[in-house]
């Protein structure tokens, strides 16, 4: 059962859940991606994921139960809430699983203290736009007929799960712009703080992803210790699919 629970850090009340709370190992920080749950993003993995290890899912500032603030939103924030989290509740170190925006800030944190990420999974994710272009043109051009966006029915979805549980339910539109501006004007990381990602990382896209495949490969070879897995047939919104992504998690973090 998920113990769900707020902590301050850096001025804002954090959410976060708890589930599979005696499993053994380090614990899997979970991050959604811009504009989810934590629920709408990871629901389908939590059965598996959790009978096997503690996983904590973390919303991010102005993301599901975690409200947004005056506050500038930025990767680096994130970042520094997330690692603000793991001093409140006593871990040294946990492996991350980042999805979109989640990765951004999985890889900030592992950036900013690299001795406290295990393993490293980044989903949908990239290193920056100045490092080849990592989004397509229509992404970053919010063109919402490239088949690669969002449809009507996933968009409602995400009102939907934000309204449900967010302290401020009107406040989804004022808040998307900042996720918006936060990942695609972000300029990335430099190829020397790139290289000190000594960690195992797990790279996942799909093929018809919002980020670039070439993307995608630089990222595989910035890092020393990497894998790349691109997913057939298979968009952003979807690229967290239990049935080919579960099943290569698992193995990656049994390494």
């Amino acid at each position: 059962m998920a113990q769900g629970a707020y902590a301050s850090v850096n001025g804002i009340d954090l959410y976060y859940e708890i589930l599979g709370e005696d499993r053994p190992g380090p614990p899997l920080i979970m991050l959604h991606g811009g504009a989810l749950t934590f629920r709408l993003s990871f629901e389908a993995l939590l059965p598996a994921l959790t009978a096997e290890r503690k996983v904590i899912g973390v919303e991010l500032q102005g993301h599901g139960h975690t409200a947004d603030s005056d506050r500038p939103f930025s990767l680096r924030q994130c970042a520094e809430d997330v690692i603000a989290l793991l001093d409140q509740l006593g871990i040294e170190q946990a492996d991350f699983f980042g999805y979109s925006l989640g990765g951004l800030v999985s890889t900030e944190v592992a950036v900013l203290a690299p001795g406290r990420v295990g393993r490293l999974v980044l989903a949908a994710s990239h290193f920056g736009s100045t490092r080849g272009k990592a989004y397509y043109p229509e992404i970053t051009g919010l063109d919402l007929e490239s088949p690669r966006m969002p449809t009507e029915e996933e968009g409602a979805a995400m009102i939907s799960a934000y309204q449900e549980v967010a302290p401020d339910p009107d406040g989804f539109f004022s808040s998307v712009p900042k996720y918006q501006a936060a990942v695609h004007d972000y300029e990335g990381w430099t190829d020397e703080q790139l290289a000190g990602l000594t960690m195992p990382i797990l790279i996942i896209i799909g093929d018809t992803d919002f980020v670039r495949l070439e993307h995608a490969v630089e990222m595989k070879q910035a890092v020393p210790d990497a894998q790349l897995a691109i997913l057939p047939g298979t968009k952003h919104m979807k690229v967290i699919r239990p049935d080919l992504v579960l099943p290569m998690v698992t193995a990656f973090l049994g390494r």
